[in-house]
């Protein structure tokens, strides 16, 4: 069982909370609120209407089969969130391909973040305050990022001073939501690091990002070794640079230096390149010395 499936079936008892027509939580003020802010809730997929306001329409239906099959497999990995609007009534904020996703198969309930009225502060220091626990993987941390720049509206660099940590940092975080669910699966598990996980991320083809996951789990291979992995497969991809043309460069041995040698009196330097193209250094060592010479070149 995942981590991620063990956090979930935690939120069922505030579920069971929320269905107390005598707990009927609307407001951070209400009683027992500060159980709903930041946490997972188990909620009932039919009390959940999709936002009529969604940009989105189109849906590809091969891949919400395919997220189908591994929400089956691994269940909801990333909660989805909803706003209430009546007692056990409550309406998609985001997650529409995860609710979607999640009816095929059949679920009657799904994993969810709650926002309340007036609770975008208390929201806030929740999230962040989970952020700074120590016993977080890098995919829980992803999230809460993610969460507050989708629900609160953050840009990267306001986030960036609201958690204290760098732009890149956040950066590299959201980069693993982008990695197959499996491998965020692993991530969680502590099967793989995170430094393992932004090595994998550089790597677009999902099916070679599975297998090369697959090899670093049976083999417990390092970081370094998995972004060995990753740059030889890329370097794969690179067009293969053709072999220069065989030149008609050819050899001078010491026979036919020292036939020039003999000719001119003195040590002659013979230097051939790679496509037969050459030169000849004839040394003189004095105004009588190169008359010498040019004598016998004009002889």
């Amino acid at each position: 069982m995942t981590k991620a499936v063990k956090k979930q079936a935690l939120g069922r008892g505030l579920s069971a909370l929320l269905k107390d027509p005598e707990n009927d939580i609307k407001s951070v003020e209400d009683k027992n609120a500060d159980k709903v802010v930041g946490n997972i809730i188990e909620l009932d997929v039919e009390s959940i209407e999709i936002n009529p306001f969604q940009p989105r329409t189109n849906f590809n239906e091969e891949t919400l089969q395919e997220l189908a099959k591994s929400i089956k497999e691994l269940g909801v990995i990333q909660p989805i969130t909803v706003r209430k609007l009546d007692f056990n009534n409550y309406q998609l904020i985001s997650g529409e391909r995860r609710l979607r996703a999640s009816k095929l198969i059949g679920l009657k309930t799904i994993p969810a973040y709650i926002r309340l009225a007036n609770d975008n502060e208390s929201l806030v220091m929740a999230l962040v305050e989970n952020i700074q626990r120590h016993d977080l993987d890098p995919i829980e941390v992803a999230i809460s990022y993610q969460r507050l720049i989708e629900e609160i509206n953050l840009t990267q660099e306001e986030l960036s001073e609201r958690v204290g940590k760098k732009r890149s940092t956040i950066t590299n975080y959201l980069r693993l939501l982008k990695l197959d669910p499996i491998i965020q699966t692993g991530m969680r598990d502590g099967f793989i690091s995170m430094g393992h996980g932004r090595a994998l991320i550089n790597i677009d083809n999902q099916d070679i990002q599975s297998d090369i996951y697959h090899k670093v789990v049976t083999q417990n291979l390092s970081v370094r070794e998995t972004e060995a992995l990753v740059k030889n497969y890329q370097d794969s991809l690179k067009p293969k640079t053709a072999k220069p043309a065989k030149g008609n460069s050819f050899d001078i041995n010491e026979e036919e230096k020292k036939a020039f040698a003999n000719y001119f009196g003195t040590k002659v330097d013979v230097k051939v390149a790679g496509n037969g193209k050459g030169k000849i250094t004839i040394p003189f060592h004095s105004e009588e010395d190169f008359n010498r010479i040019l004598k016998l070149i004009n002889s």
